[in-house]
């Protein structure tokens, strides 16, 4: 795939991963065009200040659940990449019809645009908290997979295609539980609400470098899964303060003991391959299925969980990932 005549959109692009997704992408694909849709334009200014005014970058201002100024953005755009969404459980909870606005009508927003201005590639960012969802941010995740995954039907002659990458917790991303632990560490005290809990995670590194090759392998139809570790929240803290007491304040609403990326049911529609999982549309007319015979079919019963996961990260691991996350704390930056 060419990139250097490819107009990009990204929606959400002033948020960790837009930022970060924006910098790894123009470094190692030099792509003809990269807008950038957000509704902050603050943030959109500061991030001119810090280093992204490349002449290929437009900033465009602009909201999801607005489907007009989306038409606007999407004239001559190639790739659409989806990452703006609401997505503190918390916060979802308390505001639920702005979850539902953002995340699910927004997102339908994206696929009629992309529709009515011929975008050839739209990738969504979804979450394991879609799968079996127990909080209304999983739950709207999942309504946006299901839209943009069956909107492929809605394709006809069209070119346009839709796929959805799927993972778990992005190290130092905002809302990440370990800028938290940095910052109690300073009072000897780190707050965990169980002791049993677990967690995928993966940096910001690899989540940018996984959507940027699922855009390449494409087809349509997919949800890409990247294999990626688990870690015990435990020791996640133990890595982060040693000497810390540990105190556990229990399960919060709307928040699971263990996260899972594949479940039970779509594992039966599941391809492995080396180092991600696709899966494949449970019922399709249109496509899909192009991965059919290019990895392995999984057992019955299969489900990938963060608790049951064959790999895990060492303490080492843990604090080699964190490293970049502690130093932009002591430089103020976080």
């Amino acid at each position: 795939m060419k990139w250097k005549d490819k107009s990009v959109l990204v929606t959400g692009g002033t948020g960790s991963f837009g930022k970060k997704f924006i910098e790894i992408l123009n470094d190692k694909k030099s792509p003809g065009k990269i807008i950038i849709f957000s509704r902050d334009e603050l943030k959109q200014h500061e991030m001119r200040l810090n280093g992204f005014n490349q002449d290929n970058l437009r900033y465009f201002i602009g909201d999801v659940r607005d489907q007009e100024r989306l038409r606007r953005a999407m004239e001559n755009v190639d790739i659409a990449v989806h990452a703006a969404a609401l997505k503190q459980v918390p916060a979802c909870e308390y505001n639920p019809m702005e979850a539902i606005k953002t995340n699910i009508i927004g997102t339908s927003n994206i696929v009629e645009a992309a529709l009515d201005k011929g975008v050839k590639k739209v990738l969504a960012l979804s979450t394991d908290k879609a799968v079996n969802p127990v909080n209304l941010y999983g739950a709207t995740k999942l309504a946006a997979e299901k839209l943009v995954i069956q909107s492929n039907s809605y394709a006809g002659g069209r070119e346009t295609r839709f796929s959805c990458v799927r993972y778990g917790n992005v190290v130092g991303s905002r809302g990440s539980v370990i800028p938290k632990f940095i910052q109690q560490r300073e009072n000897g005290k780190l707050t965990i609400t169980d002791k049993r809990m677990t967690r995928f995670w993966l940096t910001l590194e690899q989540g940018v470098n996984f959507v940027i090759h699922c855009i390449e392998q494409m087809h349509g139809g997919e949800v890409f899964v990247p294999k990626i570790p688990s870690t015990k929240i435990v020791d996640l803290a133990r890595a982060i303060a040693p000497d810390a007491k540990l105190e556990f304040v229990g399960i919060r609403p709307g928040e699971k003991i263990h996260e899972v990326l594949i479940s039970e049911d779509e594992s039966r529609t599941t391809v492995e391959l080396d180092n991600k999982f696709i899966v494949q549309p449970a019922t399709s007319p249109w496509f899909g299925y192009e991965w059919e015979d290019k990895g392995k079919k999984l057992e019955d019963g299969f489900r990938y969980a963060s608790n049951t996961n064959k790999e895990w990260l060492s303490t080492e691991q843990i604090r080699e990932m964190i490293a970049p996350i502690e130093r932009d704390y002591l430089n103020g930056i976080m």
